[in-house]
């Protein structure tokens, strides 16, 4: 089974990118230069979010350098013990919600310090997979698209990635 999933996973990018020229030219579309107005387009929204980009690595690299996250993360302990999610994964979860660069140096430094197998780095690669960068992907998809009313959005996002936390909790236990 899984050399047949290798085997797919290694033709679908091609059959994908076939299939796209096929049809376009199939409708008689000027193919390349559909591909070269797309491109600039999306040069174009890069350049326009770039600001932002560089403001949340700014914010983020400014934390976590500052020493606020481990500080936060020694009140956060008195919480996140009776819940039985290590204290050291708390700046991770708040570096999480803001990037997810950042916060792969942070499991780097986890993984070094209790390694990949033991139950902290279990719950860290879950917890990695299971939750999103809410405030980046909000800053940078509502700005591409000019979005001013966000309503629920946060509130919403902030729900999932707390069930993503309290899921990478239980998966953990139940794998050790």
């Amino acid at each position: 089974m899984a050399n047949v999933l290798a085997h797919i996973s290694g033709i679908i990018i091609p059959a994908l990118i076939f299939y796209i020229v096929s049809y376009g030219l199939v409708n008689r579309s000027n193919v390349y230069e559909d591909f070269i107005s797309g491109a600039a387009d999306g040069f174009k929204t890069v350049i326009r979010i770039m600001p932002t980009l560089v403001g949340l690595m700014m914010a983020v690299g400014i934390l976590r350098a500052s020493g606020l996250l481990d500080f936060v993360g020694r009140i956060a302990e008195r919480f996140t013990r009776p819940a039985d999610l290590p204290a050291d994964l708390v700046p991770l979860i708040l570096i999480k919600l803001f990037s997810s660069s950042a916060a792969t140096g942070l499991v780097l430094d986890i993984f070094k310090t209790y390694g990949t197998d033991s139950r902290t780095g279990m719950i860290t690669s879950i917890l990695m997979s299971c939750t999103e960068t809410c405030f980046y992907t909000m800053s940078v998809y509502f700005m591409a698209a000019r979005v001013t009313k966000t309503r629920y959005t946060l509130a919403g996002a902030l729900m999932a990635t707390a069930a993503g936390v309290v899921m990478s909790v239980v998966l953990a236990q139940a794998m050790t």
